[in-house]
């Protein structure tokens, strides 16, 4: 019933989104231009207790920024499709902390993918640079974890809600991530992880930093639409390369045939950053 566009409408009405409780069946039909039976239905729908409840204890519970306040990250607002809301846990101050690097990678990382992430993000992360990744198994996970063993600043995008984490045996990651850094979603707490969220989210984990390292990937590697993602939103890619008869380099490797950054220590980034400093701050 209610489209991003519609969305959109209700927040710029009022971002905290309290008034909308207040608003008649025909005060909703007329601002959403909804028909007198979707409105009614909507209007029954958001003057349920359970679902008053339920959103009050959100707003308990969790930080929820939207595309209208103005601690909302300015770099996701250039993207094609920010999200409209996002709910937060921990360190929100490091939605706007630059610089940030996305790392990412196969889930499935080679024996070597530790040493590589280190090698090249450690002396970055000393440096005070923000590391967003997506808490998945493999080299996301490497990331975050080697982010917060340097007390760095990580932020860990997911694709679910936060009644839900996956997957399940980074619960505990996910907690110190909430202590320490900064865990974001895009969809309320309530929601279970569904495998097209993940594309999704990637858009975020692209979009909130100024380039996007992939440590590993393979050939049919969802870490490539991440790579996508921040191609079409002008973002640099830097990839790692290695011998072609490691598998989960084959990825990386074809990144760089096809013009990304190729990336052998932290100073490829950090020179690069120093090139384009003023157009991103």
């Amino acid at each position: 019933m209610l489209n991003r566009k519609r969305m959109i409408i209700l927040l710029q009405y009022d971002p905290s989104l309290k008034k909308v409780f207040r608003l008649s069946a025909s005060e909703l039909s007329s601002l959403l231009s909804l028909s007198r039976e979707k409105s009614f239905s909507f209007y029954k729908k958001i003057q349920s207790q359970s679902l008053q409840k339920e959103t009050l204890s959100v707003l308990r519970q969790f930080n929820i920024v939207t595309i209208f306040d103005e601690n909302y990250p300015h770099v996701l607002k250039t993207i094609k499709d920010p999200p409209l809301v996002l709910y937060t846990i921990g360190n929100s101050k490091l939605l706007n902390k630059k610089p940030s690097l996305s790392v990412i990678g196969t889930r499935n990382p080679s024996q070597h993918a530790k040493e590589k992430l280190s090698t090249i993000t450690e002396p970055i992360v000393r440096k005070g640079w923000v590391i967003v990744s997506g808490m998945a198994l493999g080299i996301d996970s490497y990331a975050h974890q080697l982010t917060l063993n340097l007390h760095g600043h990580t932020i860990a995008v997911l694709g679910s809600g936060f009644n839900h984490i996956y997957p399940k045996q980074h619960e505990d990651l996910f907690r110190l991530i909430c202590k320490r850094g900064l865990v974001i979603s895009e969809y309320p707490p309530h929601i279970k992880p569904a495998r097209y969220h993940f594309p999704e989210r990637n858009r975020i984990i692209s979009g909130l930093s100024f380039g996007t390292l992939v440590i590993e990937a393979t050939m049919k590697s969802g870490t490539l639409i991440t790579v996508d993602q921040a191609l079409d939103q002008g973002r640099e890619v830097f990839a790692v390369p290695d011998s072609p008869l490691v598998r989960q380099a084959v990825g990386c490797n074809m990144l760089i045939k096809e013009g990304a950054q190729l990336v052998t220590s932290s100073e490829d980034i950090l020179y690069n950053w120093e090139q384009i400093s003023d157009v991103m701050v």
